[in-house]
């Protein structure tokens, strides 16, 4: 039995499953949910009466880091989701 390398393609052809633009939103996420989890730690005390950045902003800029995430590592390329243009 011999294996048969039609399927493959050559290695010049191989594609990563992320492009640069994926990163760069992917870094962009990570940079959100740190700065949320900074301005969390910044306040030792929290009162529910004053505004604080650490009990409402932080959580928004967590949550919506993720959020970010998921959109950067679904997210496609013109280019690449129609070859025959």
């Amino acid at each position: 039995m011999s294996l048969n390398k039609k399927n493959t393609p050559p290695a010049s052809q191989e594609q990563f499953p992320l492009t640069k633009k994926n990163y760069i939103l992917l870094a962009i996420g990570a940079g959100l949910i740190a700065l949320g989890f900074i301005l969390m730690s910044t306040e030792g005390f929290i009162d529910a009466t004053q505004f604080s950045l650490s009990l409402y902003v932080s959580p928004v800029l967590i949550i919506g880091g993720f959020v970010w995430i998921i959109y950067a590592i679904l997210a496609k390329d013109k280019k690449e989701t129609n070859p025959n243009a």
